[in-house]
């Protein structure tokens, strides 16, 4: 972009010729199975996500390698042995200065080269620990995407007592997100957002049994809740719900 705008001062090329570059660059094209957002990381605060589901090991690997130079990419939905699989071939940018971070819970892999400067806090609840790796999913997202976050887990409506002091606690840390994940009947969310006074996001997740399977009595109930200040993400959308916080969060902070 700098080298760009420099040929524009210098008149080697047009104000329309740079608009095009400018327009051009934020897309990488790697043969013929990915297209790359290069610039989501500067236009959005979130690196550029890779959904491993559905693309070959040597993909996975290629996309990887072609968009180390922007500094941070995250690869979601990567099972452990997959993981374990494509881990050799990126040995060599630990050299180069990246770290490589892989939770197993949440089945994220994370490649950067430098850490995001922290904005804020989210607090990330879940229900029960079925609901976890969900969780983790959206906590590893929003602390990539410039959030504090704080997690309580197994702190829901079958052992309500449990989640008051998190509640309190969270509060007294300045939180100004709730992240709530729940299966079941999914009624979790709507007892966080009628204890406080910020945001809060569900995440119907897909554990339960009976009607409850899949994820569809959660979801419908957090979208019938009668307690303000509920936004619900897709069913086990722990990504979304993790970008949706820190965006929440940087309005916040501006």
């Amino acid at each position: 972009m700098k080298e760009i705008l420099q040929k524009v001062r210098e008149g080697k090329i047009s104000l329309e010729e740079a608009e095009k570059k400018l327009k051009t660059m934020q897309i990488r094209e790697l043969e013929d199975f990915a297209k790359m957002d290069i610039g989501r990381d500067v236009r959005t605060g979130v690196p550029e996500a890779v959904f491993a589901e559905g693309k070959e090991d040597q993909e996975l690997i290629d996309i990887i390698l072609g968009c180390a130079d922007n500094g941070r990419i995250m690869v979601t939905r990567l099972d452990k042995e997959r993981y374990q699989s494509i881990r050799e071939s990126l040995e060599h940018l630990v050299m180069d200065g990246f770290k490589i971070e892989y939770n197993q819970k949440a089945r994220i892999l994370v490649v950067k080269n430098h850490e995001v400067e922290k904005m804020g806090k989210i607090g990330v609840i879940t229900a029960g620990t079925s609901d976890i790796p969900v969780a983790e999913e959206a906590r590893v997202v929003a602390e990539e995407a410039g959030s504090k976050v704080i997690a309580a887990y197994d702190v829901g409506v079958a052992g309500i007592h449990r989640l008051f002091s998190q509640i309190r606690e969270m509060l007294e840390e300045d939180v100004k997100v709730f992240i709530v994940v729940a299966g079941m009947e999914g009624a979790l969310p709507s007892v966080v957002a009628g204890l406080v006074d910020v945001p809060v996001i569900g995440v119907p997740t897909s554990v339960g049994y009976g009607v409850g399977e899949g994820g569809f009595a959660a979801l419908n109930a957090m979208l019938q809740s009668c307690a303000p200040g509920i936004a619900v993400v897709n069913i086990d959308n722990g990504f979304g719900a993790g970008v949706f916080a820190a965006t929440i969060l940087k309005q916040v902070k501006s």
